[in-house]
């Protein structure tokens, strides 16, 4: 398999500074944004003005916004630990976090200098957000699309409809994704406030509760050619690179829910006592924390590998996929056992594990379902990629 450096190399941030940064969130994580949980999860509604402020006020909306636009400029090693880390509180905050550090992310390495200037400083201090409207109600995804942007002069005029679009209450900006010619798809930055862009809240999820996942309909939304993303026809590349890396942070925050669900099921095996013992001395339960750490550790080596391949700049269709892929698994795996563990108490919103069951269950969903990554390991392991550069026995 060939290796293609590329400009998204990075080395990221200096240790000390990395470990600052770090414990900061993670404090605030805990100390500030866990609590939120039983109102966000009985309101539905994340309070934008409470979590907002904080998540500027932490540095936890600029981490992977370049350093020459005022963000933290991780790797994307470096950032793994804090999204999984997210992943392990209220799910609609991880939700948030996720979709703004991925497509900022995403506009860094796509972006015009243009864009990329007019845009990335803001999504630091909240200011701005970027969300990816790309899935339709009509249509599939990728060439599947409905929406259309037609060239009248300097401009491009876009006509379509979006759902399912996340953080469309919040965002300030939308990577559009629209047909151009018939075979041909193209990505576009679309200010929230054009005429002819209207935002309607959809009904209520099962688990990651509080944040919007909007409907977006363009009625012959006018911008200028400068929102165009590259050149025309260049959509698809677009999206795959932006998908590919994402499909990792989602696998990150498999981890996390896992990582959390497995931490209260050993504490609950040690605290719950039937018949004059713990139920963690019996083989069952044993079982079930050995399956669940097992499939952590497998999980933790797949991200660092594909993490590190990332950061030396080179493209990962397949490990993503398969991280995506094993990651939504194993995560069904451990919350399936978590709840086995903490029986019926586990079922009701007395514990956290009821949550992280619901929470984990978009992760089946989010940057495509497990056919997707299906289709796309597959098509790479067809087109000649191999495990030889991945791991060799010879070195152990």
């Amino acid at each position: 398999m060939s290796v293609t450096v590329t400009a998204h190399q990075s080395v990221g941030l200096p240790d000390e500074e990395y470990k600052a940064l770090r414990e900061q969130i993670f404090d605030a994580i805990w100390s500030e944004l866990d609590p939120l949980e039983r109102r966000i999860e009985d309101e539905e509604q994340i309070p934008n003005d409470v979590v907002v402020p904080i998540l500027a006020r932490i540095g936890a909306l600029g981490l992977l916004v370049p350093r020459e636009y005022g963000g933290s400029g991780l790797s994307i090693g470096q950032y793994l630990p804090i999204i999984a880390e997210f992943a392990k509180v209220q799910g609609g905050i991880r939700v948030m976090v996720h979709v703004h550090n991925s497509f900022a992310h995403a506009l860094s390495e796509i972006g015009s200098d243009e864009q990329k200037l007019a845009v990335l400083p803001d999504c630091v201090g909240g200011v701005h957000s970027v969300a990816f409207a790309l899935t339709e109600p009509g249509h599939g995804t990728g060439a599947d699309l409905g929406s259309v942007a037609v060239r009248e002069g300097d401009d491009y005029v876009i006509t379509g409809e979006k759902w399912l679009i996340t953080n469309s209450d919040i965002a300030s900006h939308f990577i559009v994704f629209a047909k151009t010619a018939d075979s041909e798809v193209s990505a576009f930055v679309v200010d929230r406030g054009t005429s002819g862009l209207s935002i309607e809240a959809l009904p209520e999820t099962m688990g990651c509760k509080g944040g919007e996942h909007g409907r977006i309909t363009l009625s012959s939304v006018r911008v200028p050619a400068s929102a165009l993303i590259g050149s025309e026809g260049e959509g698809g590349q677009h999206l795959e690179r932006a998908l590919e890396i994402s499909r990792v942070f989602i696998a990150a925050s498999s981890l996390g829910t896992s990582e959390r669900a497995l931490q209260l099921s050993i504490e609950h095996s040690k605290s719950r006592v039937t018949f004059g013992k713990p139920i963690g001395s019996r083989q069952a339960i044993q079982r079930y924390l050995a399956e669940m750490a097992t499939d952590i550790y497998a999980l933790r080596g797949l991200l660092a590998d594909a993490a590190q391949k990332w950061d030396s700049g080179r493209r990962i269709p397949a490990e993503a996929a398969m991280c995506k892929l094993f990651g939504l698994e194993a995560v069904g795996r451990v919350t399936d056992r978590a709840l086995l563990i903490h029986g019926g108490i586990g079922y009701t919103r007395a514990h956290p594990v009821e949550r992280l069951y619901r929470d984990a269950r978009l992760n089946w969903l989010e940057e495509g379902t497990p056919t997707i990554q299906y289709m796309v390991t597959a098509a790479q392991l067809l087109d000649g990629y191999t495990f030889d550069d991945a791991f060799d026995v010879h070195d152990m």
